[in-house]
């Protein structure tokens, strides 16, 4: 019971909303959606208790859901320890930022569209985290990536909205048929598709091939290649990372819960809870390993000239992703979960400050437009400041355990994937201190660049947006500390059995034996890129510019975010383009219509505008008609009589 409320409340506050929001009115739907999925927090810090900490793993089979020749598949609420710790960071995520929204979009009309949202999104989220089998996760999949079309798009007013919530949607479809066929070939493979036995089955195809595209592969390289390509695109990895940035259009609180807790976790989840499957699979380890630190280093080098407060915040999402994922590689999966975890409360914080900053500018987002208000809103200074400590890693904040143990696991790993992920690793990590404390300065030290109207307005947030923040803060400082010696520790019995990490994988065992300089290394140099941050944003305000103007190819390519975008229209869009407007003129236009309805109609039109010109009103031709049929009908009657 405990468990199934934790799953369903969220969904009850959304249909509520959803369908009775006209009657409940804004307050209304706010109070019964955020109530819902607070009192859902609550449960699950009941659950992650019980179940992470006492070690009593819960199996509910909710309802029979599908029956269809050899497939079979129940809905299922599966609660180990790797479903508690998602589910403390889903359902406390969204309840923050559920009350944080209720100050954020006070003045929006369509309050009560906007929480149901809210609330649907964490449903599906939550669906995919206690999923038993691949089809139950792929009703999760698929409803957080719905979800986050509705929330981007949820200004549909703005074409802007309307654009970024369609490439996030065509993106994401793109990792999502990966994902599919990954499901389809398991079910081929194993003839089955709950986790369990799937699990069970996998050492048997170890070192066995399946025929694929024309191709002989090994089975569970090909399985997990196809499923790691659902995992880049919702979790935006390099490839199909370009829709994250762009989803800032949506308003400040979905940014905060689709980047910091929800849809882009999903695919650093999936890839911890099938680990008894890319376990066997060394290949596609290394290829996650590979994607993952190219990702972290991409995404920082973007995130270094971005003058759109959220978008910087973005960028860091993505490489923190990669983070993840490299740890996963490794075999560390542990530490990417706890990354995951630490990862969502100073990352909400960050972007639910940025949404305090936002208001206190009246709607501003470029970084060049603001400055000097540091004394003006106090609050959300001081706020920023933890969660961006908490980012680069520096020592006692949340994501200086994390990030320095997945860091030392890829040291650890004693691999050349590993070795490339440490280094990659390590330069993000200065990256990410200089970006983050741009960040802080542009938008709170040194003169004011506002409008005079829009400073005169500058205010810190109500109470309903503070206190959220808070609450957050906490995390963001105590999450690391706390947990670090469960989830990361010598001893693994925490996780149960709900990672499998073979024998020989023993990089996360040998991170604990790092020596001195690898665990020195990532606090070294985030205090370096803040201090080269304060240098040029506070001390030498210069300098950015001459830097970009002596580096403008560079500073231009990553302006530009690698020019993936570009490509992309290039090899794609365009492509897409001309074929649509090929078939568009020539098959639909000229052939379909030309000789399908619109043919036949333009036949009909044409005889029928025959047909009137006999209708003249003379009364001879008519007379004259009338003796031609009669002639031919006096001569059928001859010719057919013999005479």
């Amino acid at each position: 019971m405990l468990y199934g409320l934790i799953v369903f409340l969220p969904l009850v506050g959304a249909a509520v909303a959803g369908i009775f929001g006209h009657w409940l009115g804004n307050r209304g739907s706010q109070m019964v959606t955020t109530g819902l999925v607070t009192a859902a927090a609550l449960l699950s810090l009941a659950a992650f208790w019980f179940v992470a900490l006492q070690g009593q793993v819960a199996v509910v089979e909710v309802l029979p859901w599908i029956s269809s020749g050899g497939l079979e598949a129940n809905w299922t609420v599966r609660v180990d320890q790797l479903t508690a710790v998602m589910l403390v960071v889903v359902t406390s995520v969204s309840a923050v930022v559920h009350w944080y929204s209720i100050g954020y979009m006070h003045n929006d009309p369509h309050n009560p569209r906007f929480f149901a949202y809210l609330s649907l999104f964490t449903f599906a989220m939550l669906a995919l985290v206690t999923a038993d089998n691949f089809l139950q996760m792929f009703f999760g999949w698929e409803g957080v990536g719905l979800c986050s079309y509705l929330l981007i798009g949820f200004w549909y007013e703005k074409p802007s909205a309307n654009a970024a919530a369609i490439k996030a949607f065509i993106v994401n479809r793109v990792g999502d048929f990966g994902f599919a066929l990954g499901i389809c070939g398991v079910f081929f493979v194993f003839q089955t598709i709950s986790f369990e036995e799937v699990f069970q089955a996998v050492p048997r195809f170890v070192d066995t091939d399946i025929e694929f595209l024309g191709g002989h592969f090994d089975t569970l390289t090909a399985l997990t290649m196809l499923l790691f390509v659902g995992a880049m695109g919702k979790s935006a990895q390099i490839g199909l990372h370009t829709w994250l940035p762009d989803a800032m259009e949506g308003p400040t609180p979905v940014s905060a819960l689709i980047h910091a807790a929800t849809m882009v976790t999903a695919g650093v989840f999936m890839v911890a809870r099938l680990s008894p499957m890319f376990e066997y699979a060394e290949f596609t380890l290394m290829v996650v390993t590979i994607v993952g630190a190219l990702t972290a280093i991409m995404a920082a080098t973007i995130g270094l000239v971005q003058n759109d407060i959220k978008r910087v915040i973005a960028y860091s999402t993505c490489s923190q992703l990669g983070y993840m994922f490299f740890a996963c590689g490794v075999s560390a999966y542990s530490a990417g979960i706890f990354h995951l975890f630490t990862h969502a409360f100073f990352k909400a914080l960050l972007f639910l400050g940025a949404g305090s900053v936002i208001h206190a500018f009246s709607g501003e987002q470029d970084m060049r437009r603001m400055g000097g208000v540091w004394s003006m809103i106090p609050l959300t200074y001081a706020l920023m400041w933890i969660g961006s400590l908490a980012l680069a890693g520096m020592p006692l904040f949340a994501g200086f355990y994390s990030k320095d143990v997945i860091l030392e696991a890829a040291w650890g790993a004693h691999s050349g994937a590993g070795q490339l992920a440490f280094v990659l690793g390590i330069v993000a990590a200065a990256l990410t201190a200089f970006y983050s404390w741009r960040l802080l300065f542009l938008t709170f030290h040194g003169k004011s660049r506002a409008d005079h109207d829009v400073l005169h307005h500058v205010h810190e947030s109500p109470p309903v947006m503070t206190v959220p923040l808070m609450v957050l803060a906490v995390g963001a400082v105590f999450a690391g500390m706390i947990f670090a010696p469960y989830f990361v520790g010598e001893d693994p019995s925490f996780w149960g059995e709900s990672i499998f990490v073979l024998e020989g994988h023993t990089a996360l065992e040998n991170a604990h034996h790092a020596p001195l300089w690898v665990k020195l290394a990532p606090t070294v140099v985030a205090v370096l890129g803040i201090a080269t941050a304060w240098w040029m944003y506070v001390k030498r305000p210069e300098i950015p510019a001459r830097l970009a103007a002596a580096n403008g190819l560079l500073y231009r390519f990553f302006l530009n975010k690698w020019y993936f975008d570009e490509l992309y229209d290039i090899l794609f869009v365009r492509a897409a383009k001309a074929i649509g407007t090929f078939f568009w003129h020539r098959g639909d236009e000229r052939t379909i219509d030309r000789f399908g309805p619109n043919g036949v109609a333009a036949r009909v039109m044409d005889i029928a505008r025959r047909a009137t010109r006999l209708q003249t009103g003379y009364v001879y031709h008519y007379a004259f008609v009338m003796l031609a049929g009669l002639v031919l009908f006096v001569s059928w009657y001859l010719v057919s009589a013999g005479l």
